[in-house]
């Protein structure tokens, strides 16, 4: 899997793009593969760049980027290629001025609203669903003279998820789509506000968590004062595995501990599937760590580290292709063998996917000596890809698709496997199946994905 993307939006009474900065820091895991700040101080300016945060930006840059008011991202594409023209955040010229944009997620019907605004003589300079939006957004700002009626108004058009900030002007403003899909939260900080995508980011500036955009929520920061434009929403459909993964564990999300869940599953994993004559739990690092302290809890049995982490590799699944993957997995992790030697070993990871990466840690520890490796996975089994701004292998190299759980646990080498499952996930976490996306897990959507057969049918009738 491929993680989605961060977004930042801060206003201060003081000249604010350390904040931002920081902000983006704490949201690095989200996105490796470009970073980028908009600031507006009587004009708009904009610096953008391939790579992680500390890497994009200089002090320089900084001094440069003067401000009171301002958005950040960083960025994995999910839509449009690996290049700077699509990192964000975007910025696009309209008849009234222009305004920046940062998105997270992925709008299901964005090649449709792409040919009318195309019709209507818009000119796109790249295939990412954020510039579309920003175009869409632009039309009816034209047309009202008023953001959150071009928001109400593009919401209407907008199928998919999002989670945005945009700059125009002296505004900053947070968006969530009507499912409340992707994570959008707001907080007060000294000197004024701020709107991002995990609370971590907001604990990185001292700020005061507020709590969740909901669903389908426009916040509107000006003049250091909050509104809030709620409209009816749907039905919710958070993404699950920002809980399990995807975001940080000091999170708060959703009114969630993401910490509180996965160490809940963890214990769950311990109560259902324990192995008496293990000697030691361990988790593969640093994804798997919160569940393994549940399982061993629960379990009793000693927590121990058997992997030892290079943390200067990134997450191996942002790698753009999968030999550079294979690859990482190898200067990524290594054995330690005091722990590991002659040990049965319950090895605690947060999801299967392909996998090739379990697989290859199994092999490692079973070459540093241990005598038995025992699987336990604190999320379900993956059996679909997600349209909804998680970019996942295809549906055939996903290993659970047509694979049964004995099936998986012979092709990567392990000696006992066990999946929490979709019921006992969410009974650990407390969460009503009914407020969660778990299409990946079921093929059950909160919006369907539009096919190009369908699109162009539609297309044609225009």
């Amino acid at each position: 899997m491929h993680d989605e993307c961060g977004v930042v939006g801060i206003t201060s009474t003081e000249n604010l793009p350390l904040k931002i900065y920081y902000a983006l820091y704490a949201l690095q895991h989200r996105g490796q593969e470009s970073a980028g700040i908009a600031t507006y101080n009587d004009r708009m300016k904009l610096r953008r760049g391939m790579g992680l945060v500390p890497e994009v930006f200089t002090e320089e840059d900084l001094n440069s980027l003067e401000g009171n008011k301002g958005i950040g991202h960083v960025r994995y594409s999910t839509s449009g290629e690996s290049k700077i023209e699509s990192s964000q955040p975007l910025m696009v010229t309209h008849q009234k001025g222009r305004l920046a944009l940062a998105h997270n997620g992925h709008i299901t019907n964005s090649r449709e609203i792409r040919q009318e605004l195309e019709e209507d003589g818009h000119v796109f300079s790249t295939g990412n669903d954020t510039e579309i939006m920003a175009h869409l957004i632009s039309k009816y700002l034209i047309k009202t003279d008023d953001i959150v009626t071009a928001l109400e108004r593009s919401k209407e058009k907008l199928k998919g998820s999002y989670a945005i900030t945009i700059l125009i002007k002296d505004k900053i403003i947070g968006l969530r789509d009507p499912h409340g899909i992707k994570p959008l939260c707001y907080g007060k900080h000294k000197n004024g506000y701020i709107i991002a995508s995990e609370s971590a980011a907001l604990d990185t500036i001292e700020a005061e968590l507020i709590g969740d955009v909901e669903p389908g929520e426009i916040i509107v920061l000006e003049n250091q004062d909050l509104k809030s434009y709620k409209t009816k929403q749907k039905q919710k459909a958070h993404c699950f595995f920002e809980h399990v993964y995807f975001a940080r564990p000091d999170s708060i999300m959703d009114g969630k501990s993401n910490y509180k869940c996965r160490l809940q599953i963890g214990k769950k994993l311990g109560e259902k599937y324990p192995v008496p004559d293990a000697d030691l739990v361990s988790p593969v690092p640093d994804s798997g760590i919160t569940f393994a302290i549940g399982y061993s809890e629960t379990s009793g049995l000693k927590y121990a580290e058997s992997l030892m982490k290079n943390r200067y590799v990134g997450r191996t699944f942002i790698m753009p292709n999968q030999g550079m993957r294979e690859d990482a997995v190898r200067l990524k992790l290594n054995a330690v063998k005091p722990n590991v030697k002659d040990k049965e070993i319950v090895l605690v990871d947060d999801s299967v996917v392909r996998g090739t990466t379990s697989k290859r840690i199994i092999k490692l520890l079973k070459k540093a000596g241990a005598k038995k490796v025992h699987l336990r996975v604190g999320a379900p089994k993956i059996i679909s890809t997600c349209h909804l701004g998680i970019d996942m292998a295809n549906k055939d190299q996903l290993i659970a698709h047509n694979s049964t759980t004995e099936q998986i646990k012979q092709k990567i080498g392990a000696d006992s496997l066990k999946y929490i499952k979709i019921n006992e996930m969410l009974d650990a976490m407390n969460l009503n199946q009914n407020e969660l996306c778990l299409g990946c897990l079921n093929e059950k959507y909160p919006i369907k994905k539009q096919d190009n057969k369908t699109l162009q049918t539609k297309i044609k009738q225009k």
